[in-house]
């Protein structure tokens, strides 16, 4: 049974399969919260910063919105939700191991 050189991670080592690259990418990206008044005085949370190769943007921004019960929409890598919900997102993102500024 022999061990393919494609199944470790070029950057630990490590087998693929422990996801531990995710991980790494996670804490190793340091994510900006802020929020912008857009048409009408409405505010807008943006969450920007992510490695598109490391994390899946589009699945996260799913996730945050669910939790957040609001819209949104990915951006050229950059989350926009509906709302003020900085708080609530900063809380949600530390939870899943990224370092929020």
């Amino acid at each position: 049974m022999a061990n393919d050189k494609d199944d470790f991670s070029s950057i630990t080592g490590l087998p693929e399969e422990l996801g531990i690259d995710e991980d790494l990418g996670r804490t190793e990206t340091r994510l900006v919260i802020r929020t912008e008044k857009r048409r009408y005085d409405k505010p807008v949370t943006i969450v920007e910063g992510f490695d598109t190769g490391e994390v899946d943007v589009k699945d996260l921004a799913s996730e945050l919105k669910r939790k957040m019960a609001t819209g949104g929409t990915v951006h050229e890598g950059v989350i926009e939700l509906q709302g003020d919900h900085r708080e609530r997102v900063t809380e949600v993102l530390q939870d899943k191991g990224f370092a929020v500024e």
